[in-house]
């Protein structure tokens, strides 16, 4: 049988086909020009984001301080309870926190993680002590039905379970909402994780720019003797040093500079690129604002215009970021007490106490107390108040 694949005699042998990629040759180039963005795990991003930014650590303190000094009314369908069990236990939670120190750590962790976490420690019928637990510490553990039979918390190497079962959860996981997560949350600085990269580069750039004097101010133009085009490579080395120790840095701003014979000065202003690098940074300085619902003018960033005044910035603050999310987080927390009480009541903010929206109260309560064809009751209920008080009868 003739062998199809037999090479025939004095043939030359084929070299063999080299695979390779059509842009192997420019793979090595491929980065160039190419963002560059932070990491964006928990630790990261806090650390970026909060310890190193001042708007993000600005934004979260003013939220997470603004909602905790927010005072809490407990009452359920019939009546607003002066004096209650857990009234005591949140306004003093544990033998190191008030009330204003737990819930500025719980709402500070939920704007940097999207998750928060209260721990119950002790008691029967009400604990006796409530803890915040660090979110980056703690795993939620799911079950094959996937929802959560435990939560572990490690520290150290350690790790601690919480068990999730029969009877009352140890702890109370407060998380926001995340369209591609069923056990986490979503936080406002991973939305704003790359405006905090673009202002923080910004913000070393400036730096660069103060101490090694990154871009120069000027141009030293050498005009030598007819035939003599450059320097010397000692004339320049002495001209460099010389830059670099009389002229360079803070600390040598404005000092006159002496120039010897050929030597000329051409000062050079920013360039058009270089004035839109600022106002990259305050654009970026406004989404990091945004993304937490903090309106810019209440963090003293230049070019908003969208609130008349400080008075009405600060209303909306309130309005649109501090109440909803004080009104969610205490109304978990209410759920998650009413397991251990057996009770059905409500936790909320007393809107009345809100200094920033009395103006909008006031104006509530005079349109319904005005209004002759509701009963009280029904004035009440408008007003969000329960049925009775405490010695109603």
């Amino acid at each position: 049988m003739f062998d199809f694949l037999k090479r025939a005699d004095g043939e030359q042998q084929a070299v063999p086909e080299m695979k390779a990629s059509a842009t192997g040759k420019i793979a090595a180039w491929g980065a160039s020009g190419r963002s560059v963005w932070g990491a964006r795990d928990t630790a990261s991003l806090t650390r970026g984001g909060f310890t190193a930014n001042p708007v993000g650590f600005r934004a979260v303190k003013l939220i997470a301080e603004a909602a905790a000094a927010l005072p809490l009314v407990l009452q359920d369908s019939e009546r607003r309870y002066d004096t209650h069990p857990v009234l005591e236990l949140v306004a003093r939670p544990n033998g190191a926190q008030g009330r204003a120190e737990l819930f500025e750590a719980l709402f500070g962790q939920l704007l940097l993680t999207g998750d928060g976490y209260l721990e119950a420690v002790g008691g029967e019928d009400v604990p006796l002590e409530l803890h915040v637990l660090r979110s980056d510490r703690m795993t939620l553990v799911p079950g094959n039905d996937g929802w959560p039979v435990g939560y572990d918390y490690t520290v150290g190497g350690r790790k601690h379970r919480f068990s999730v079962g029969q009877g009352p959860s140890p702890v109370c996981h407060i998380k926001s909402f995340h369209p591609q997560d069923d056990h986490y949350g979503l936080s406002p600085m991973q939305a704003a994780a790359q405006a905090l990269d673009v202002h923080n580069a910004a913000s070393r750039w400036s730096k660069a720019l103060l101490d090694n004097a990154a871009r120069p101010s000027g141009a030293i133009v050498y005009k030598g003797a007819e035939g003599q085009s450059q320097l010397s490579s000692d004339q320049y080395d002495r001209l460099l040093s010389e830059m670099e120790s009389q002229h360079q840095g803070a600390r040598n701003a404005g000092r006159p500079m002496l120039l010897e014979g050929g030597l000329d000065w051409k000062p050079m202003g920013f360039s058009p690129s270089d004035m839109e690098f600022q106002k990259t940074k305050e654009a970026a300085a406004r989404e990091i604002a945004i993304a937490f619902g903090v309106p810019p003018m209440l963090l003293g960033l230049t070019g908003d215009a969208t609130y008349a005044n400080y008075q009405e910035a600060n209303r909306a603050f309130y309005r649109l970021t501090v109440l909803p999310l004080v009104t969610r987080v205490a109304g978990s927390i209410a759920h998650w007490l009413g397991d251990f009480t057996g009770e059905s009541f409500q936790l909320k903010p007393d809107l009345d106490q809100v200094a920033a929206l009395s103006d909008e109260r006031d104006a509530q309560w005079s349109r319904i107390s005005s209004a002759p064809f509701l009963t009280d009751a029904e004035k009440r209920n408008l007003l969000g108040l329960p049925a009775l008080e405490v010695g109603d009868g």
